[in-house]
């Protein structure tokens, strides 16, 4: 077995091995393990013991900030409350100052009353109840031996526990699944009680014994708890469901929320009523002796335990789901199955779950229930990118002040009370959030404040430049303080002006100037000892350096040409200082040319560029296809936000075009991926990619499919690549909802331009 060792985080400890109901559905009693025949009645004093000082040596030796005991049996309210009271003493002693410790009993309720729930909350013990649905459901299996219903016995435990004195240990409901009830009774009567949290389990089977299934459908279960699905939908989800929960979640690149789906490795541990340390308790449904260890409290810890083979077969990912699993696209979600249920003798665990095809009914079900809901509107629609990004911009600028923590004294309480103002007053604030430097300005000012930087005030503190050029741009406004350095004052997305006289661009030339917009597009700057300047749109001005402009004719969209912001080195390849007039007038030329082959050939791309892109950054060589660290500065290549290119000029027309389209591709996926997951980052898988000899990981098998769809048009032999990258990408298990629409699209996207 390889890979580190997972420490154990739940414990279930078995406090007595006898219950007071004869459920024929129960894994401990009815199945294939007898062993609680030879187990003693109750927990013993030394057995408590030594548990605890296993839990808190565990914890303390992985350092886990918290742990959750489970009090479990049998029926754990058998103990009496004396044995419990003694069982959370232990713990909680031995945990404090260790770990925090999380303590709950799952109970089938008969016992419950407020002896025990005093008890309970004297140590935060929350419950868990076993029901099974309405009275006919839960009478079906949950009965005392003589046949007795045990249905009002448990409502009564419910009711107590809603009382407001005891709501706050309320756990939940735990459901076992019964195709034969009928499902929507069974959720209503479950709903109709409020619990905090509804678990619905599977009956334990595997392919030894099979789970009942009365009308013959492989898909029964499925079938039952999509019918339960659209009840709990349709009313609004007003209560947890978990196993729903864990589905949605892994559709949409999370983690599994149950032990019974995903691909999480198991960190569960059962300590029995005599101390001996087992794997998890659904194993005696496979066979005597399955959950065995062969350890116990008393002579080992824990991580002999955790060492096991029979665990560390359960911590493996994708490694220990069988071969059919792997290649499967919904493996991410179901995860195989709980590990109980692919048993089969002579072949082990290493098989599909006997629940295999409900597994995939109901994860595709889901999804296809609720795709259009769980994919982000950036996905499909080109302006919800736009103004997502900004909406990026927005929350790092509210997270660079509460990083500040104080630290920019009034010049930032300022700044941030302006901020507040202007977005108060609608769209003035879009064009500096829309500026793709802004998110790279505001990346590396988090940075430095969170490693402490020397210069990280005064990075937060550029606030006011951005906050000075979006009044200019609006033509009103008052005066704004704006600190400049070396003698330079930047203000993004218009230029830089030179403060001062011939000792301006020296270290020591900083301070603070007052920029005034004054009405027409121009602006008046003020700064200590020094005459004011005025500089006005189209008027040369001593000492200013305006961000050019290129195209905005014969179809070309304007875009600024900016070879000035301090923060557009982001993108690999190191940027061109200042451009002569002659080589901007030559970008301008190209672009025209360029933009008018795009509409000739890729039209659609083309307008939706023309609507996205605000900046081109001149570079000295070309940028690399893939991610690393710009060469001149120590910033994540591609940290901007979305609108920007950084292309160096090539010398044809046609070959800027071809930069134009691939870097638009580029900037789009990249501002894609910061706002929605396109599929799971988990590790697990590479694919097979048509333009390189080694398998790669789904992400960049995606991102290789998604620019060579985008020069289609262009690049024959890349299209053919492009859509065998999209069949290897039907069957990727990361690829979440939304990304399995982006591969709709593209498959769209490619046929159309084979039309073309």
């Amino acid at each position: 077995m390889t890979g580190p060792l997972v420490p154990f985080r739940e414990i279930v400890l078995k406090v007595h091995s006898r219950c007071d109901l004869a459920c024929d559905h129960c894994y401990i009693y009815e199945h294939a393990d007898q062993s609680w025949r030879t187990r003693p009645k109750a927990i013993s004093d030394e057995a408590i013991s030594w548990t605890a000082l296993r839990l808190a040596e565990h914890a303390k030796n992985h350092a886990l900030p918290s742990v959750s005991v489970i009090l479990h049996g049998g029926e754990p309210l058998l103990a009496g409350p004396a044995r419990l009271r003694r069982v959370c003493e232990e713990l909680t002693t031995a945990l404090d100052g260790v770990a925090e410790l999380d303590l709950r009993i799952h109970t089938n309720g008969l016992q419950l009353s407020p002896r025990y729930l005093d008890l309970f909350t004297e140590f935060d013990v929350r419950v868990g109840i076993s029901l099974d649905g309405d009275r006919t459901a839960n009478d079906r299996h949950r009965r005392f031996a003589d046949g007795r219903t045990s249905h009002p016995l448990v409502l009564r435990a419910v009711d107590l526990l809603r009382e407001a004195r005891y709501r706050h240990l309320y756990l939940g409901l735990l459901c076992t699944v019964d195709v034969a009830n009928d499902p929507v009774a069974v959720y209503d009567a479950l709903a109709e009680l409020e619990p905090p949290r509804i678990d619905f389990l599977l009956p334990h089977a595997t392919w030894d014994e099979p789970p009942a299934r009365p009308d013959g459908s492989p898909t029964a279960y499925a079938d039952w708890l999509l019918t339960v699905f659209d009840r709990w939908d349709e009313r609004g989800r007003p209560v947890p469901v978990r196993l729903f929960e864990s589905v949605l979640s892994t559709l949409t690149g999370g983690p599994s929320l149950t032990e019974s789906l995903g691909l999480a490795p198991t960190d569960l541990v059962v300590v029995e009523t005599d101390g001996a340390l087992e794997q998890v308790d659904s194993l005696k449904s496979a066979y005597e002796g399955a959950a065995a260890t062969g350890f116990d409290v008393f002579s080992h810890p824990f991580d002999e335990v955790a060492a096991h083979p029979g665990v560390r077969a359960r911590q493996l990912g994708l490694s220990s789901v069988s071969e059919t699993c792997r290649t499967c696209p919904v493996v991410r979600s179901c995860g195989g199955g709980l590990y109980t249920h692919r048993y089969r003798t002579g072949n082990g665990f290493d098989d599909t779950s006997v629940y295999c095809a409900d597994l995939e009914a109901l994860i595709r079900g889901v999804e296809r229930r609720t795709a259009d809901r769980l994919v982000p509107p950036s996905v499909t629609e080109p302006g919800a990118l736009l103004a997502d990004g900004q909406d990026v911009t927005r929350l790092l600028t509210a997270a660079l002040g509460r990083e500040l923590d104080g630290r920019g004294g009034r010049a930032w309480e300022d700044a941030w009370e302006l901020t507040v103002d202007l977005e108060g007053s609608g769209d003035l604030l879009d064009t500096v959030w829309g500026h793709p430097y802004t998110r790279t300005w505001l990346e590396d000012a988090l940075a430095a404040l969170r490693e402490d930087r020397p210069d990280a005030v005064a990075l937060a503190l550029r606030l006011p430049a951005y906050l000075a050029a979006a009044l200019i741009g609006a033509g009103s406004g008052a005066a704004i303080p704006v600190p400049y350095e070396r003698g330079l004052l930047r203000l993004p997305v218009l230029g830089e002006l030179t403060v001062g006289g011939p000792g301006a661009g020296h270290p020591g030339e900083s301070g603070v100037a007052l920029v005034r917009p004054t009405g027409d597009g121009g602006f008046r700057v003020t700064a200590e000892g020094r005459e004011p300047l005025a500089v006005r749109p189209g008027e040369d001005t001593p000492g200013w350096r305006p961000v050019r402009t290129v195209g905005g004719r014969d179809g070309t969209p304007l875009l600024r040409l900016d070879d000035l912001d301090p923060y557009r080195d982001c993108f690999g390849a190191p940027v061109r200082d200042r451009l002569g007039t002659a080589e901007a007038a030559l970008w301008d030329e190209r672009l025209t040319g360029a933009w008018a082959l795009l509409r000739a050939t890729a039209p659609a791309q083309a307008a939706e560029a023309a609507d996205s892109l605000t900046t081109l950054t001149p570079l000295a060589a070309p940028a690399p296809p893939g991610c690393g660290r710009s060469s001149t500065r120590e910033r994540p290549v591609g940290g901007h936000g979305y609108g920007a290119l950084g292309i160096a000029l090539p010398p044809t027309s046609r070959e800027l075009a071809v930069e134009l389209l691939r870097g638009f591709r580029r900037t789009k996926l990249n501002a894609l991926l910061q706002v929605s997951d396109l599929y799971a980052q988990d590790g697990h898988w590479r694919h097979p990619a048509p333009w390189r000899d080694e398998e790669v990981p789904v992400s960049e098998l995606l991102a290789g499919a998604w620019e060579r769809t985008g020069l289609a048009a262009f690049d024959p032999q890349g299209a053919i690549q492009a859509r065998r990258a999209l069949d290897t990408l039907e069957g990727a298990a990361e690829l979440t909802v939304a990304g399995r629409r982006l591969l709709y699209s593209l498959r769209r996207e490619l046929d159309g331009a084979g039309r073309g």
